[in-house]
């Protein structure tokens, strides 16, 4: 019973100091020396042919910024070869997987009809704020494809919201309501793999709100499928100091109104954009 009780200390842990802040401490002189062996690396292991075609016949390999190239590094810990394999790994699946460089509305009509994910207001940091309702996600709508079509869709939208000085976005993942007809492993897992390998250092903290006991199931299950800097940026958030925990990282006044901000709820599909970075950005 023990040992139970630690291990779930362990998966629901929220802890004080995020990976996110921890970032902020990575020497930049190091970082800056990595970024150069990982471009040179990049230049002379993959054929210009093979990286034009990945980078969608861009020009050369400049033209994947130096914010995502240090994203994929910090991913992989400052290891050149992981980060560049990363790299060519996500540029090869963006051109398969999005190859008009975007998901259009039309591509998923199921997953938007369930009005399920909303895109207003930023954190204290500026970065824009995501609010997913679990219990609006219905499985036998759609099927898996749409839902991972919908997944890129909305994390562009995050990330073409992000404003220039800033990388990452906040999700709150709200759980009132959601049952057994909610539950989707798959869906989840899907999620986990396409959030950390292709859109890496993108979370900056996901706070899951008004969690039943069904979801803590789930949540034992794919939690093994999550890496540890992942891991740390997620906060179960105690239904009694609610309020209170998702001040401490947004203003009142870009808080949704359901937890008793200033904000009204806007459909994700039909939030304006900050700015649209190039598609090399969007990662």
């Amino acid at each position: 019973m023990v040992c139970a009780m630690e291990e779930d200390k362990d998966v629901f842990h929220s802890p004080e100091k995020t990976m996110e802040d921890r970032d902020e401490k990575v020497d930049d002189g190091d970082e800056k020396k990595k970024l150069e062996l990982m471009r040179t690396a990049l230049q002379m292991k993959y054929p210009s042919f093979k990286l034009q075609d990945a980078l969608n016949k861009c020009d050369k390999l400049q033209d994947v910024d130096e914010p995502t190239l240090r994203r994929f590094l910090r991913a992989r810990d400052l290891d050149v070869e992981k980060a560049s394999a990363m790299l060519i790994k996500c540029l090869s699946w963006r051109q398969t997987f999005v190859p008009k460089g975007f998901i259009s509305e039309s591509e998923v009509p199921n997953e938007i009809a369930q009005n399920k994910m909303f895109l207003q207001g930023t954190d204290k940091k500026g970065r824009p704020i995501s609010l997913v309702f679990g219990s609006r996600h219905l499985p036998r709508k759609g099927g898996l494809d749409e839902f991972k079509r919908f997944l890129v869709f909305a994390l562009d939208k995050l990330c073409q919201r992000i404003p220039d000085g800033v990388e990452k976005f906040t999700i709150i993942g709200d759980l009132q309501g959601y049952g057994f007809c909610n539950s989707d492993l798959r869906a989840n897992l899907a999620a986990i793999t396409i959030l950390q390998e292709y859109y890496p250092e993108r979370l900056g903290k996901l706070f899951i709100v008004h969690a039943p006991y069904i979801f803590t199931m789930m949540w034992k299950l794919v939690y093994p499928f999550i890496d540890k800097k992942t891991r740390e940026k997620v906060m179960f958030v105690d239904d009694k100091r609610l309020h209170e925990t998702l001040l401490e990282d947004i203003d009142k006044n870009q808080l949704p109104e359901i937890y008793g901000g200033k904000l009204q709820l806007v459909p994700i599909q039909n939030a304006y954009l900050i700015t649209m970075h190039p598609r090399s950005q969007i990662m």
